[in-house]
Formats: C-alpha cells, sequence, structure tokens
C-alpha cells in the first residue's frame, strides 16, 4: 500500500521529470473506440496532487470524445535526457473563470489569440491514476507511480 508520504514523493519526482518538457501528446477514445492523440502545451506543470491542466475549446472534437469517455492518457518525452513519461487519468471538462485566470500562461496566446476572451476557451483536468516513466539516466526499467 502507498502512504501519501510516499504518493507524494512520487509525484515530487514526476513534477521534476516533466518540468522541462513543454507538451505531451493527449490520447483521448473515440465513440467507436479508436484513439486519437494530439499536442497539448503543459509548461510542465503538474500540481501536487497529480492533477495536469490544460486549455480546450470547449466545443472541440477531443472535448466531446471526453465528455463520453473520461479515460485519457498524456506522454511527455525528452529524447536528449532518455525520458519517456506516460500518464494516465481521468479527464473533465473544467469552465472555472477564477481557475483560467489562474492556470493562464502568455504563450498559449498562439493557440487562444483572444486570450481568456475566447468565447469557447475551457480547461481539461486530468486527474492522475498512474504514471510509467523510464528515465534512462537511472535506468530503463519503468517505474510506476499510482
Amino acid at each position: 500500500m502507498t502512504t501519501s508520504t510516499d504518493r507524494d514523493q512520487q509525484i515530487q519526482k514526476l513534477r521534476e521529470l516533466i518540468a522541462d518538457i513543454d507538451s505531451g501528446m493527449l490520447t483521448t477514445v473515440d465513440d467507436n473506440g479508436s484513439l486519437h492523440s494530439c499536442p497539448m502545451s503543459t509548461n510542465g506543470q503538474i500540481t501536487s496532487d497529480g492533477v495536469l491542466w490544460f486549455f480546450i475549446y470547449g466545443s472541440s472534437h477531443k472535448a466531446t470524445e471526453i465528455e463520453h469517455n473520461q479515460q485519457v492518457n498524456v506522454s511527455f518525452v525528452s529524447p536528449d535526457r532518455q525520458r519517456y513519461i506516460s500518464v494516465s487519468g481521468t479527464a473533465q471538462l473544467v469552465k472555472d473563470r477564477n481557475k483560467m485566470q489562474e492556470q493562464w500562461k502568455p504563450q498559449l496566446q498562439t493557440w487562444f489569440p483572444k486570450g481568456l476572451d475566447e468565447p469557447d476557451i475551457a480547461l481539461l483536468k486530468v486527474t492522475m491514476d498512474k504514471a510509467d516513466y523510464w528515465d534512462g539516466q537511472s535506468s530503463f526499467k519503468p517505474q510506476t507511480i499510482s
């Protein structure tokens, strides 16, 4: 059984692993069961309780997929550092303006030209269930955080 302290340390390790990775590939499940992946800007952040936040258009196909099946995966790669991270979790759409202001970064303007004034802007909250990582600097044996 993983204790709270162990999980906190594991999440801290995960935070260190993705800190300098600016984007990940978000994989969702379509209605027909097929998998779809797309790049998402993360700014290398995961909260201390294992939550990843992404900005998304609320009426996008990706948002519709998540409404139908909340199981997602986010993968991160830093080949020059030989880091490979796979985060499985549950996603939900969040339209909390205060949370959006808290999460907003100026570099997101590239995808959302009107910033937080985009009429269809929303947040995607991914709560981590499990993460596997391979850190070539220490070992290529996968490590698991759950």
